[in-house]
Order: C-alpha cells, then sequence, then structure tokens
C-alpha cells in the first residue's frame, strides 16, 4: 500500500460575516475524512490538511453546501482594491433623518412617522439585505449565526413599527413620540422602532466597513512584502543584457543589477563591488558592502555600484518569498485561548435566541407590556453578537507578524507567542550567534611589523583554512610563494622571496628546531589566554612573532545579553569550544552561565538537561547541529543568516542575523500576546456585561446595534496599534 503524503491547501472564503460562520466551516471540513482545517475570520481563509486524494475542489464543495463561497487564493498581482460601499453611504443617508425625527419630538411634524417609513423600509429591506440573505442561508442548513440575530431583531423592530401603524394607533395624525432610553409600560400600539430597525443597520454596516478597512490595513505589512520583488531583470545572454520578466529567471543565470535596482532574486555576486540596502527585509538601517563570492537576497536593492550576479534560487524557493509564506501560515494560525472563544461563538446564537425569547416572556408575565417585552428582547438580540472574539486573535496576528516581517522578524505562529510569556532562559548558540562566525586577524605581534604579516600572510593564502583566508585577507596583498606544504592540523610552510617561512602553533616551529624569543612565547600565551588562535610566523630559523586570530564578537551581542537579562531571561552560552574560548566570550558579552566543549549531538541533551531543571528554555542558533535543539527547546529563534534547516526547525526566525532581533522578537511576541489577550477580556467582559443590562430593559436596541458595532472596531483599532512597535536597539 503507498502512502499518500499529507498536502496543505489554502482556499480563500467568501459570504462569513461573523466568527460563528467560520466555525461553522471549520466543523463541515474536519467531518471529512482525511481533513484537518482551520478558519480564519479575520483573514478570511481555510488552511486544510489533506490526505487520501482529497482535493480543493472537495473542499470548495463541502464550503459551498455549508451556504459560502470558496476558492484557491488569487496571485498578488490578481487582487484588485475593495470597492466603495455604496450600500453604507445610503444607508447613512437615509437613517440620519429617521433617527433625528425619532429623537427631537420638537421636529416631529404632522405625518413625521409616515416619513420615517418611507426613509427606514429602504435601510432595513437594502441596508440589511446582507443579514437577511446570510441569515435566510443559514436557515436552509439548519443553522443560526450573527446574523440571525441581527436579522430577527432588526425585522422583529420594523415589523412592530408596520403593525403599530397600520392597525395601532401610531399612524393616526399628529402622533409624537418622546424619545427615551427608560423602559416604558405601554400596550405598545401607538409605539414604532424605526429608529432602531435602521440605526441597527447602519451602525452595524459601519462596524463592517470599518472592520473590514482595518482588516485590509492589518495586512498591508504581508502585502508590502510581497510587493518588495523585482518586476524584470537584465538578464546576460551571450554577454548581451536582455531584459525579461522576473519569473522567466532560471538558476544559473547572470544579471546585472544597476545602482538604484532591486535584486531580482537571491544569488551569488560574480562581478563588482557595491552596498546594498537590505532595510526592508531585514530592518538594518545602514547599507551592507558587498563583492564577488558574497551572497544576496532578492528584494534589496542595489544601493552603490553595478553588479553581475549568478542566481541561485528563483521563484518560491527565494528568501522573501520564504518570509511572505512563514507570515501567512503565522496569520491563519489560533492560539488555544482563540479556539476557546471559537467554540463559545459556535453555541452561543442558540442561547442567545433562548434568552431573547425568555426576556418575552419574562417582560409581558410580570406585566411589563409588549412594548417594554419587545424593547428589551429585540435590544438582546442585537447586542449579543460576539464578532469582537472571533477578531480578537487573528487582527493582533496580522498586524504582529506584519510588522515583524518589517522588522526582519519571522513569528511561526500563536503557539509561539505564548512560549514567549513562559520562557525564563535563553540559550546561545556561540559561533554564528554571539560571535559573528567569521575568524578575523585581531592582532599582530610586534605591532606595525608589515613584514611579519606580509610574509606570513603570501604563505597562508595558498591554503584553505578559515584561520589562513583571516590571515591572508588583513593583508591585502600578498607575495608569490613556491614550494607550498600544508601540514595537518599545525600550520603551513613555503618560500616567499628568499626566506623559507614557517606559520603555525608554538609546537610546530618547537619541533622545526625554530628559536623562540621570550618575547614571543609570552605574546602566543596570551593570546591562548584570551580566548583567540595564536599562530606563529618566523623564517630562516627565528620565530619573528605572533598573529591572534579570533571569532570577533558581534558588536551589537553585549547590548542584547543585557536586553535579554531585562527581559527576565537567564542567558546561556553554549559552544563546541573549549573552556577558556567560551570564558573569554561570555565575559566580554556579560554571560555568566556557560556550557563548553559540546559536541553538536550534545546540545539537544544540554536543552533537555536545562528542562530537567524546571526551566522554560529558548534557543537562538544558526547552524545545521543547531536544528534539533532548536527543535527541542520550548521557543527556537533561528539566525536567517543561518541554514534553512535551522531556520525550519524555529519558532521565530531572524532574518538580520543579529542578537538584537532576538530582543525585538520576544518583545513583540510578548506585545502581540498582551494585545491578544486584552482583545479577548474586552469581548468577553463586553458581552457578560450587556446581555443582562439588554435583558433588563436597559438598553435601547438602537444604542446596543452601535454598541455591538463599536466593539468589534475596537478591538481591530487596539490590534493596530502594533504597527507602531519600534525596536529597542
Amino acid at each position: 500500500m503507498i502512502d499518500i503524503a499529507p498536502q496543505l491547501i489554502e482556499l480563500e472564503i467568501g459570504g462569513m460575516t461573523c466568527a460563528s460562520c467560520a466555525s461553522r466551516i471549520e466543523k463541515k471540513l474536519n467531518r471529512m475524512d482525511g481533513v484537518t482545517a482551520t478558519v480564519n475570520y479575520a483573514t478570511e481563509k481555510a488552511t486544510a490538511t489533506v490526505g487520501d486524494g482529497v482535493t480543493a475542489a472537495d473542499l470548495i464543495a463541502t464550503v459551498e453546501k455549508t451556504g459560502y463561497t470558496a476558492k484557491l487564493p488569487e496571485k498578488p498581482e490578481e487582487v484588485v482594491a475593495a470597492p466603495r460601499d455604496i450600500r453604507l453611504w445610503v444607508v447613512i443617508t437615509l437613517t440620519i433623518p429617521v433617527i433625528l425625527l425619532a429623537m427631537v419630538p420638537a421636529w416631529q411634524f404632522t405625518y413625521w412617522q409616515w416619513a420615517s417609513l418611507v426613509l427606514a423600509a429602504p435601510v432595513v429591506v437594502y441596508g440589511g439585505w446582507p443579514f437577511h440573505r446570510a441569515a435566510a442561508v443559514n436557515l436552509r442548513h439548519g443553522a443560526a449565526t450573527m446574523d440571525t440575530l441581527v436579522s430577527l431583531g432588526t425585522l422583529a423592530a420594523f415589523g412592530w413599527s408596520l403593525w403599530a401603524l397600520f392597525l395601532g394607533t401610531a399612524g393616526e395624525p399628529g402622533m409624537t413620540h418622546p424619545f427615551s432610553l427608560e423602559i416604558t409600560r405601554t400596550d405598545g400600539a401607538g409605539a414604532i422602532y424605526l429608529e432602531a430597525a435602521a440605526g441597527v443597520t447602519m451602525f452595524l454596516l459601519a462596524g463592517r466597513h470599518f472592520e473590514a478597512r482595518s482588516k485590509r490595513r492589518a495586512g498591508d505589512a504581508l502585502r508590502a512584502l510581497l510587493e518588495l520583488g523585482a518586476k524584470d531583470v537584465a538578464v546576460l545572454r551571450d554577454g548581451t543584457e536582455v531584459r525579461v520578466p522576473v519569473g522567466q529567471l532560471a538558476p544559473g543565470d547572470r544579471f546585472v543589477v544597476r545602482p538604484g535596482e532591486k535584486i531580482a532574486t537571491d544569488g551569488v555576486v560574480e562581478d563588482g563591488s557595491s552596498a546594498v540596502d537590505r532595510s526592508l527585509l531585514t530592518g538594518e538601517s545602514i547599507p551592507v558592502e558587498v563583492g564577488p563570492g558574497d551572497d544576496v537576497t532578492g528584494g534589496t536593492v542595489n544601493a552603490g555600484g553595478r553588479l553581475v550576479v549568478r542566481a541561485t534560487r528563483v521563484g518560491s524557493d527565494t528568501q522573501l518569498a520564504q518570509m511572505a509564506r512563514l507570515v501567512e501560515q503565522a496569520q491563519t494560525g489560533k492560539a488555544e485561548v482563540q479556539r476557546l472563544a471559537d467554540r463559545i461563538s459556535g453555541v452561543f446564537v442558540p442561547i442567545v435566541i433562548a434568552l431573547a425569547v425568555a426576556t418575552l416572556g419574562w417582560w409581558w408575565g410580570t406585566g411589563g407590556g409588549w412594548t417594554a417585552a419587545f424593547t428589551a428582547a429585540v435590544a438582546v438580540l442585537i447586542i449579543a453578537c460576539p464578532c469582537a472574539l472571533g477578531l480578537a486573535t487573528p487582527t493582533a496576528l496580522l498586524v504582529g507578524t506584519g510588522r515583524g516581517a518589517q522588522l526582519g522578524i519571522l513569528i511561526k505562529g500563536p503557539e509561539a507567542l505564548e512560549s514567549t510569556r513562559r520562557v525564563d532562559t535563553i540559550v546561545l548558540d556561540k559561533t554564528g550567534t554571539v560571535t559573528s562566525g567569521v575568524m578575523t586577524l585581531v592582532e599582530v605581534f610586534p605591532a606595525g611589523d608589515d613584514e611579519l604579516l606580509r610574509l606570513t600572510a603570501s604563505v597562508e593564502a595558498a591554503s584553505e583554512h578559515p584561520i589562513a583566508h583571516a590571515i591572508a585577507a588583513a593583508a591585502g596583498d600578498h607575495l608569490p610563494v613556491r614550494d607550498f606544504t600544508g601540514i595537518e592540523g599545525l600550520g603551513v610552510r613555503g618560500k616567499v622571496s628568499t626566506h623559507d617561512v614557517l606559520a603555525g602553533r608554538l609546537s610546530l616551529l618547537e619541533r622545526e628546531g625554530f628559536t623562540i624569543p621570550a618575547a614571543v612565547r609570552d605574546a602566543a600565551a596570551a593570546s591562548e589566554k584570551a580566548g583567540r588562535t595564536a599562530i606563529v610566523s618566523g623564517w630562516d630559523g627565528v620565530a619573528r612573532g605572533v598573529l591572534s586570530v579570533a571569532d570577533t564578537i558581534r558588536p551589537t551581542s553585549r547590548d542584547a545579553v543585557a536586553a535579554l537579562k531585562g527581559l527576565g531571561l537567564t542567558p546561556v552560552l553554549l559552544t563546541g569550544d573549549n573552556e577558556t574560548v567560551a570564558r573569554a566570550v561570555a565575559a566580554e558579552v556579560g554571560i555568566d552561565e556557560v556550557i563548553a566543549g559540546v559536541l553538536p549531538a550534545g546540545k539537544v541533551a544540554e536543552v533537555e538537561r536545562l528542562q530537567g531543571q524546571g526551566r522554560v528554555v529558548a534557543m537562538a542558533g544558526d547552524g545545521v547541529n543547531d536544528a534539533a535543539a532548536l527543535a527541542r527547546s520550548d521557543l527556537g529563534l533561528a539566525m536567517g543568516t543561518g541554514a534553512d534547516v535551522a531556520i525550519e526547525a524555529s519558532d521565530l526566525t531572524l532574518v538580520r542575523g543579529d542578537l538584537t532581533a532576538a530582543v525585538d522578537a520576544i518583545r513583540l511576541a510578548r506585545r502581540t500576546l498582551r494585545i491578544i489577550k486584552s482583545n479577548l477580556f474586552w469581548a468577553f467582559a463586553y458581552n457578560v456585561a450587556a446581555l443582562p443590562l439588554a435583558a433588563a430593559g436597559l438598553l435601547n436596541p438602537m444604542l446596543a446595534g452601535a454598541a455591538m458595532a463599536f466593539s468589534s472596531v475596537f478591538v481591530v483599532a487596539n490590534s493596530l496599534r502594533l504597527r507602531r512597535f519600534q525596536p529597542a536597539h
């Protein structure tokens, strides 16, 4: 039997008007064999993991049977701007006079009530049509949603008004209708609720309009990310530049990037040097110098000279495309607390309808009169809509992950947010995380000895060792070398000019019988004690000096460690280097706890050991050998300059490759989680507080509608505050 690998299918859902719609679709999809789905009301998308031959067409058919529309996502360039909401403006124009006439008795002229009917009827029928249509569709499928409540409430208010006007006493000439927020005990024959029916419709349409607008703003960051890429590119074909759409690029193609142009795709510089502005992708404010052999990323801007780049990754494989994919995946996820809110929304509507019927019966049964009973019941129907519950998490995730992408921080999903709150220890891999991961010549002894550096660098230039590269790069120009020999694990030898040069460990020169002056011996010992690699160099039988090479600490690491401590985290340095080197690095950046001499396979064991002590562990690393430990930690932070497998195993990806990005990532994740919690508190508290008030007859239906619409808008506006998040450094 052949196993069919699970496939991820994403659909755009149409027709959803509230969180309970999303909950219904999610339930229907999850009842399909081999399907695990989540539906996000804020992004209007369904994400399903399917197997056993389930296709997108099957999912679309299920959604349509539920009463909604579904389609595969459009490409970014196919998305059109949202149309202007004509329906809302028509409703506002007609409703304002109705509300004013009802609220100001002095303006109630003869037959004003009939004028209100003429104005209110189109509002209830045309303006409320989206609610009535959705309620009817749901009714056909045996379900009730927020639209059911709104439709029932507005039609009941309008129907009561028609009865009072045509069969009661409300239609008599000269009738006045004092506006009051209190419930009055009458038989209801002279009371009309046209302002409530029209006002509720207007406020809810306005609320949805601003909600949709805010949701579009919340997704701006992702759209900006998708639009970063170049649209066309100058490819070199037989030595001639040919302008082609960027989609026609293939790995291995060589293309030209002029000053001011975007780099079309990920690649390696083959010719030219320039400064590349990566700020839109990583948040770095300072352009980075690149030259032959350096990697460049698609979407960044060439700020200096002409570059010739060989494409290495194109299309969906590029870093920009991977970033956009990670952000989209994060925005469709759900925190555990949101799943609870969704379950509540799913059963809320039937409970509210039952409560409205009970309110109607209680008021009438206690002698309150039909007007009081009806008013309270309609207020219950309208105030109850828990749309804010459905928006609480998705909108905060939309804005938080979008803002993170602008700063070079990719949050994989809400689970990562929840982990940041609990983390108390952060394990920092030394090489490539705290340090730059590149060996650099940091000191020459005797200082200023140009001949020592030039002769040593000339021999080292013939070696492939990283330490040799560091020394060779520091000298710049090199002299010709003859009879070069690499001595495994110890050093190099070669003839430069008239000298027989030997460079490497002190033990190598001792073995070869070189004279070692005391000053050179002391300098080598001091270099090793400082955690550096000491290369002793000499010629003609005498050791002439020491070149100290080290993996340099990133300039921002000390500030980043201090900031991590300020967030309540205990930093731990983890490295395969020896204890001396590790302690030197830790002391320089302010880390007290060091775990040294750890083999790659032992990193997972060290994370598990810390977790066994009751700690909640985050880990930051960049290499292939960090991937398993990143996956095992409670919160994995991958430096984006590192290996793809490390990025895949992490919860947060730091595109900047700078430890200060880890600080910003944890700050942003915690801020986003706080916004989610405040949103949920507001939504829950609002419904819990408002429903009893409505049932007690203390809320006018029109004000209930305004308050309900404001609740959703408030939640979205609260989430949009995350757009103002600024990095600490």
